[in-house]
């Protein structure tokens, strides 16, 4: 008697265009053929004539595997079909378990096929260009707690993750589970593709984001992918670039850009209450990312639409200066966006004016700055970074000589007169405002508040950095 073996053959998601060469020759050399009906009718063209198909129905896998044993003892060549690839959530670790089970030894081969999350990638483009997982959502033979462990694990860890068992009539809301959580974890305009019936003449192919994505349209037949942090629709397709850093192997030009997208994004993942005004969120972020200091969400404080407002004054032309208390703040705000909207900085704290006024007066030489400022540009955005003096100098000029700048950033750190210096911008309710509440503060994040004004069309995509 011949020596009977079984071969454990991935015969693609359903279409003969994706049965590898070698899945084919295993099956014409069967002499028997166990798998659930369904599949054989993509595999039939190809059996022997002799050759026996044995049916075990759905859900049937250990008694499929059992079958394929008992055949393969008789000397028989066994052919254990699996849709898909036969090593994920198919029949091949369920017949390496069984086969202590049997007293004589029968060889097992697995010949490797296209998977359904493969077939769906390209579909859909490619959005599995890097680190990828895949989840069942079925919970007949894992316990859902594990599973919604390894969901929001893919979630944090920015993974693309594609979804096999989505739904069934008797198992609906495992789906929606998966999507509170990553609109827990990610930004709602995250890409997902939807693939139903991949390869069949049935293929459905549609995109969406988390935010909008309909748990509805899915089925058993149905694999969906959502894509990490980088993952970006271009046309009706959706990718993933292969790295984070997109230009790292070029001129560098946009590396800066990409890190910062990424620290922004990361940030916008882990605010503790997202769900703020856009110019606000926006300048939390940047001064989040300047100081790595999430205690900024309690103490970034703006007027209704001071970013807004103030970004509209740059875009009309009606902003077209900044005064700093500091050249450090000078320093730390974007040269391109200045060239690109045709902004000049300007820092008094060095003008030959200043050192003779301040001695005359017996005032600091950042009020003095100041004082000559608001005579020459009344109507700039002033941002302060170091010098409560210098900003208790503006509110009491604006008081005295009712003038009114474009804005005011209020960021003086320190442990004299600080909080009262912030304290006073606050009764200029007609002047949009940017303040970090309470001692800290400083030039970095005066300047880093400038730059979210200037860069205020960017935040809706949440892309920082394009002066950088």
């Amino acid at each position: 008697m011949k020596e009977g073996k079984i071969i454990v053959v991935g015969i693609g998601p359903g279409s003969i265009g994706d049965i590898t060469a070698e899945a084919l020759d295993a099956v014409k050399k069967a002499d028997v053929v166990v798998g659930y009906k369904y599949y054989f009718q993509f595999i039939e063209a190809y059996l022997r004539e002799d050759a026996q198909c044995i049916d075990t129905g759905m859900r049937q896998e250990r008694q499929r595997a059992r079958q394929a044993f008992e055949l393969a003892i008789e000397g028989k060549t066994v052919c254990v079909i699996s849709s898909g690839d036969a090593n994920i959530y198919g029949m091949s670790p369920l017949l390496f378990e069984m086969q202590k089970e049997f007293d004589k030894e029968v060889s097992i081969e697995v010949v490797p096929g296209i998977s359904a999350f493969q077939k769906a990638s390209a579909l859909l483009g490619a959005p599995i260009g890097h680190d990828f997982c895949i989840i069942s959502l079925s919970d007949l033979l894992t316990p859902w707690e594990k599973i919604e462990k390894r969901i929001f694990a893919a979630a944090n860890g920015d993974f693309v993750t594609a979804i096999y068992n989505p739904k069934s009539k008797g198992r609906y809301w495992q789906l929606y589970r998966l999507r509170e959580i990553f609109l827990q974890e990610c930004q709602e305009n995250r890409t997902v593709g939807i693939v139903r019936q991949a390869g069949r003449e049935e293929q459905e192919i549609a995109l969406t984001t988390l935010q909008d994505f309909d748990p509805e349209q899915v089925d058993m037949f149905t694999i969906v992918i959502i894509g990490n942090s980088q993952t970006h629709f271009i046309g009706k397709h959706m990718a993933t670039p292969r790295g984070y850093y997109t230009n790292a192997e070029g001129d560098g030009k946009n590396l800066g850009q990409s890190i910062m997208i990424e620290s922004f994004r990361t940030i916008a993942g882990e605010l503790k209450n997202p769900d703020i005004p856009l110019g606000k969120k926006w300048a939390m972020i940047h001064a989040i990312h300047t100081t790595a200091d999430f205690e900024m969400e309690d103490l970034v404080y703006t007027d209704d639409d001071a970013v807004e407002q103030l970004y509209q004054a740059v875009k009309d032309k009606k902003l077209t200066t900044v005064i700093t208390d500091v050249t450090m703040v000078a320093s730390g705000i974007r040269k391109g966006a200045l060239e690109r909207l045709g902004i000049e900085v300007k820092c008094y704290l060095h003008d030959p004016r200043v050192a003779e006024l301040a001695k005359k007066e017996g005032i600091t030489r950042t009020q003095a700055g100041i004082r000559l400022a608001t005579k020459e540009h009344p109507d700039a955005l002033y941002a302060f970074g170091n010098a409560p003096t210098a900003l208790i100098e503006l509110c009491d000029i604006i008081r005295k000589k009712n003038i009114k700048p474009a804005g005011i950033i209020a960021a003086p750190v320190g442990f004299v007169n600080v909080r009262e210096s912030k304290h006073r911008v606050k009764v200029f309710t007609d002047t949009p405002k940017i303040i970090i509440e309470g001692r800290k503060g400083g030039s970095n994040l005066a300047a880093t508040l400038v730059n979210t004004i200037l860069t205020f069309d960017d935040a809706e995509k949440l892309r920082p950095g394009r002066d950088v």
